[in-house]
């Protein structure tokens, strides 16, 4: 069961981010794929991003990609985060063709890199709040 409270500020999904973090509860990670016009994106959205459609569909990804960009917090956000710094944030690319963002946990922050291969992992924050986050995939050059 998770934790019941956190001094870390949680997200209040409203609108079509709700679905989002509905399936993280799940353990999915979720995104759309456009019937128009083919492109990934992730968070959930009314409308595609690239083409304005109203065809979207709502995904399951396997959650394997690699990261693209990150940066290593030596300095905590927020009271709440003082504990965990240093700490890695990552963007990731997913092999669904979307970007993803989150913690990077499992690996020491002078090991990150960029085209790391990672794979989601989800942390039960509250009984409310899953947050995906992205640890290393072993045996891929980690």
């Amino acid at each position: 069961m998770a934790d019941t409270t956190t001094d870390k500020p949680l997200p209040q999904p409203r609108g079509e981010e709700a679905d989002f973090f509905a399936a993280a509860r799940a353990h999915r990670l979720a995104y759309q794929r456009c019937r128009a016009c083919d492109r990934t994106a992730s968070y959930p959205r009314v409308l595609c991003p690239h083409c304005g459609s109203l065809e979207v569909a709502l995904l399951t990804s396997e959650g394997r990609g690699v990261v693209h960009a990150f940066t290593t917090q030596m300095r905590p956000g927020g009271p709440g985060f003082a504990a965990d710094v240093p700490y890695t944030l990552a963007l990731v690319d997913l092999e669904e063709g979307f970007r993803g963002f989150g913690d990077l946990v499992g690996v020491p922050v002078d090991e990150v890199r960029i085209g790391l291969p990672v794979q989601v992992v989800f942390d039960d924050v509250t009984d409310d709040v899953t947050l995906p986050r992205y640890t290393p995939r072993t045996g891929e050059g980690s």
